[in-house]
């Protein structure tokens, strides 16, 4: 799909980071001026320096500045913006903020407020899909009253199930309920976070599916009934319910043809009915059999798209930003195609045992290179990642002509990349910066991984990935020669278990796995 390069109305980006700076660099190729709004901890943020203007909408946190209407829409006048892109997060779901644009006489950069009414309340979008007859998991059919009501329906479709938070997403408001017994205090704490989260403790109940891949389907609507999927992403590598892997085609629907056939149609089905307009994503759980079931929609562009970019070389942004200035026309769907495989990780600064995020300034970033490889990132050598906003320091994207070649093109660039904690004038680490680098080396190396084995319980399942790692007080060196010697030590551990009586131990057993895991731990120190 060709764009043509001309010069065009200036467009604002209403977020921050490398979501603000991927937007302007695809903004600036098609001739649109580009307008940048920072906080006071993005003052000196490289999205500010990236875009032709900049202007400062307020504090730090971000409903003081980023999550202010009023403050977007002003600095897009003051600029003479005619357009506003919301990038993810912060306003890009909010009907209000795209109200309050269209009434300032401004265009969005997205779908109409309508569409994000019926699809990003969770519990309208379950409704329409059951009138399109959807597949949708088993539960409520809208929010339950109290704790009393969500057990009657979770005694229906049996346990285990989700309590969901009827607003917002991330994996706030949610628990997995195993027994009655925790049924209550499980709704109660959920609930109380939903609330805090999103203004709204309203929760329903979802019957909880076992070894579940989680597949989103990519749409592009025309905001006239018409309506185009580009193809699938598996994002089923998940913590905290957040994703951390994501790759195209989905392993899962290579084994089930006809399944990835009846998603694509359902997912365009719903968009043509809402009259969609712009870039959006079904999500689906499927399970091990090929059985699938519409979770929600998510009214924007998603973090993860560079992945369906790599294997349809379409620029997604650029649809979005000519769709939105009227200059562009859905092409048929015939003419889609998809080329290889691609996979995206994000890397974050992160404790990588417990997930939780551990802002900070970086010292050196060591970027990995190589061809069909991409790096979308707001930091160039160094820099600090602000407590105020999500800790994600870049996407890593690559291609591979199939599965097999972008798997080992992912571990090669994931054993590049470094990120280096800050030094003191003589050159001496000051303190230590936590990432999930590692984590993600070792991800890369995971039997289940490479065979596609990519249910959302894969982490739980192979404990391996997040086993502590040698104390970052430690010099690389003596952090190499400890390596060195547990793996000595599982070496000699594992001929004496192979070769006890009656020990029922083999080299092909647990030893193996803490062997998998020592070498990978000392690849990644080296």
């Amino acid at each position: 799909m060709k764009f043509e390069v001309k010069k065009r109305e200036p467009v604002l980006i209403a977020n921050r980071g490398e979501i603000a700076i991927r937007v302007a660099r695809t903004a600036k190729m098609l001739g649109f001026p580009t307008v940048a709004v920072y906080s006071e901890a993005d003052r000196f943020s490289e999205h500010v320096k990236f875009c032709d203007a900049a202007e400062f909408i307020g504090e730090s946190e971000p409903k003081s500045s980023y999550l202010i209407a009023d403050k977007i829409i002003a600095a897009a006048k003051k600029h003479k913006a005619k357009y506003i892109h919301p990038g993810y997060g912060f306003l890009s779901e909010r009907p209000h903020f795209v109200e309050a644009v269209e009434k300032a006489g401004l265009v969005f950069v997205g779908p109409s407020a309508n569409s994000m009414r019926v699809m990003g309340d969770k519990i309208e979008a379950r409704k329409t899909v059951d009138s399109l007859d959807v597949p949708r998991v088993p539960g409520s059919p809208g929010a339950v009253k109290d704790a009393k009501e969500a057990l009657e329906f979770a005694r229906k479709v049996k346990f285990p199930v989700l309590l969901k938070a009827a607003a917002g997403g991330g994996g706030k408001g949610m628990r997995r309920v195993d027994t009655e017994e925790e049924l209550l205090s499980a709704f109660e704490s959920a609930s109380r976070e939903a609330l805090s989260a999103f203004g709204d403790g309203a929760m329903y109940v979802e019957k909880y599916i076992l070894e579940p891949h989680h597949v989103e389907i990519q749409v592009f609507g025309d905001g006239k009934g018409g309506a185009i999927h580009l193809g699938e992403r598996e994002c089923s590598i998940q913590r905290r319910h957040q994703k951390v892997w994501e790759e195209s085609p989905a392993p899962i629907l290579e084994v089930h043809p006809e399944t990835r056939k009846k998603m694509f149609e359902s997912a365009v089905r719903v968009a043509k009915v809402i009259k969609y307009a712009g870039a959006g994503t079904f999500e689906f759980i499927v399970d091990g059999a090929g059985d699938f079931y519409f979770l929600e929609m998510n009214t924007r562009l998603q973090v993860e798209h560079p992945v369906t970019e790599w294997v349809t070389g379409i620029d997604l942004v650029g649809m979005q930003l000519l769709l939105a200035a009227g200059e562009l026309t859905l092409p048929p769907q015939e003419s889609i195609t998809r080329t290889g495989a691609a996979i995206e990780v994000r890397v974050y600064a992160e404790d990588p045992e417990n997930f939780l995020p551990a802002p900070g300034k970086m010292g050196r970033i060591v970027q990995p290179n190589g061809p069909f490889l991409r790096w979308d990132s707001s930091f160039e050598s160094s820099g600090e990642v602000s407590m105020f906003y999500d800790p994600m320091i870049a996407k890593l994207s690559v291609w591979g002509r199939n599965r097999d070649e972008a798997v080992a093109r992912m571990r090669v660039a994931l054993d590049e990349l470094s990120i280096e904690a800050p030094k003191n004038s003589r050159g001496q680490a000051k303190g230590s910066l936590k990432t999930n680098v590692v984590f993600l080396q070792r991800l890369s190396r995971c039997p289940d991984v490479i065979s596609g084995n990519t249910t959302t319980d894969l982490i739980p399942r192979n404990p391996q990935l997040t086993e502590k790692l040698p104390s970052a007080d430690l010099s690389k060196d003596e952090a190499i020669a400890l390596a060195l010697l547990r793996l000595t030590e599982s070496l000699d551990s594992s001929a004496s278990d192979s070769n006890s009586a009656g020990s029922g131990r083999t080299v092909a057993g647990a030893s193996v796995r803490t062997l998998w895991n020592e070498r990978s731990r000392l690849e990644a120190l080296r």
